[in-house]
């Protein structure tokens, strides 16, 4: 996700490696690999050249602090981490800093009304039916309004979506999307519902008949947010999309679909600035349960290659079913008394929390060691989850009956389908699992020996820069 721009603030960063102070000569450098970065992530010119001039604004000339911070708390600072530290402010306002929830205020004669536009193919019918399942989870009562007449299969689309998350659809055999809104919002207030959301048309291209058909379901239903759905890897294209719809309809927000497999980045970099829209929402994969809550400053973390740890938190708490279950295998774990029962749970817990890149790159350790090009493959999760489902629960339970037994590891290879080989190698992660687990257990409480391992003591860095005062990074 975003490869192309975290790869060009790395290099940018590096740049300023070793330097005691910003000039105009080393950020020219930096700057230099990040408008480079910012064009071949699709964002808008206009956009790349503003972001860049406030950076090299807000930079250029400060003296470098080496320590920042006091006593135990004091850490290591170089040119590099202050421009990380702006180049995240930029990033962050850059995208956006105000509310982004949605106005969901309802009353028993009118329902909250949100009206999702778009193109077709942008993602417009799943996201309704995201957004459905997340309304739902949070105690509201949606109804669906499959208002596409367009679009082959559109309405059974949207049926079956919401059969699968237990939300009603209304639907019409009227081919007027105009009288198919206003009759939903009506069936809401029948109903008790206190949300709608209206699943309308797309075209391949902005042109008047979608414009002015959408512009009356507007004038029908008053919507409380009018929300567009953008496929985030169209690039600066997005721009182009959503300043014709605000002319038209004054957008409220807009939802990117398909940020996980965006590599570039440029739509959202570019919408916020370009248009004045907020981004709200941003589609993370397939599952109906994909739909999140835009957060800035964590798009930002994630480009700078800083992680985003209350991103991996909400993915695991959404992962876990049962938390005290997952500390004590986690205590366990930290005991040195890690097995292949543990080991399956947390590979189960990991495969529930998304695609393991996704996961990788949340994880703050990694900003000066890049990424394998394209998505990391899940294949190697599955062939370990077969061969620990092959097993009987007393050898899961204890993996050490395996090393004594050649005939306990054919039968189980020959159950899993697998080599014998592949069996080596997961006793032998496992084994290097356990040792690993075994020494930060022994090393959390002093945190001795861990401040020495590379990404640990990185963590601990970008911790203490951000819990500092930004006033305590600039010269007196």
């Amino acid at each position: 996700m975003l490869e192309v721009l975290t790869q060009g603030f790395r290099v940018a960063r590096q740049r300023l490696r070793g330097e005691t102070e910003i000039t105009d000569a080393n950020i020219e450098v930096a700057l230099r690999d990040l408008r480079r970065a910012l064009l071949e992530g699709d964002v808008a010119l206009e956009v790349a050249k503003r972001f860049l001039a406030r950076v090299k604004e807000e930079a250029l000339g400060q003296v470098v602090r080496l320590k920042a911070g006091k006593g135990s708390d004091a850490v290591r600072v170089t040119a590099g981490d202050h421009f990380t530290r702006i180049c995240q402010e930029q990033l962050t306002a850059l995208m956006g800093t105000g509310d982004t929830a949605l106005a969901l205020t309802a009353s028993s004669r009118k329902p909250a009304v949100l009206l999702l536009v778009g193109l077709q193919g942008s993602g417009k019918t799943t996201t309704a039916a995201k957004l459905a399942r997340n309304l739902k989870e949070q105690g509201r009562k949606p109804l669906l309004v499959a208002a596409d007449v367009y679009r082959p299969a559109a309405i059974d689309q949207l049926v079956v979506l919401g059969e699968r998350i237990g939300v009603p659809v209304y639907r019409d055999a009227d081919q007027d999307a105009v009288k198919i809104c206003k009759a939903g919002v009506a069936a809401a207030i029948q109903q008790g519902r206190d949300v709608v959301i209206l699943d309308t048309a797309g075209r391949l291209v902005v042109d008047e008949p979608l414009m002015r058909e959408l512009d009356k379901i507007a004038n029908a239903t008053r919507p409380s947010e009018t929300l567009l759905v953008c496929d985030a890897m169209i690039g600066q294209e997005a721009v182009t999309t959503a300043t014709a719809f605000h002319a038209r309809l004054t957008l409220t927000g807009a939802v990117l679909t398909k940020l996980d497999g965006d590599a570039r980045g440029g739509a959202a970099l570019s919408i916020r600035e370009a248009t004045g829209v907020p981004i709200k929402l941003a589609g993370m994969g397939e599952g109906l349960d994909r739909l999140e809550p835009f957060r800035a400053d964590a798009l930002a973390s994630r480009i700078l290659g800083m992680g985003d740890v209350d991103g991996l938190m909400a993915d695991f708490s959404r992962a876990v079913d049962d938390e005290q279950q997952a500390e004590e295998a986690a205590k366990k774990a930290l005991a040195g008394e890690l097995n292949f029962e543990i080991f399956l749970d947390q590979l189960q817990t990991l495969s529930r929390m998304g695609s393991l890149s996704d996961l990788v790159a949340k994880l703050p350790f990694f900003a000066d060691s890049p990424l394998p090009a394209g998505p990391i493959d899940d294949t190697e999760l599955k062939r370990a989850k077969v061969l620990i489902h092959s097993m009987t629960p007393a050898e899961r339970r204890k993996p050490s009956l395996l090393e004594r037994s050649p005939s306990r590891r054919k039968r189980i290879c020959q159950g899993a389908g697998l080599s014998a080989k592949a069996l080596k190698e997961l006793m032998k992660k496992l084994e290097m699992m356990r040792q690993m687990m075994a020494l930060m257990g022994t090393q959390a409480a002093g945190g001795g020996l861990m401040a020495k391992v590379p990404g640990l003591r990185r963590l601990s860095q970008v911790n203490s820069m951000r819990t500092l005062d930004p006033s305590a990074l600039a010269a007196p």
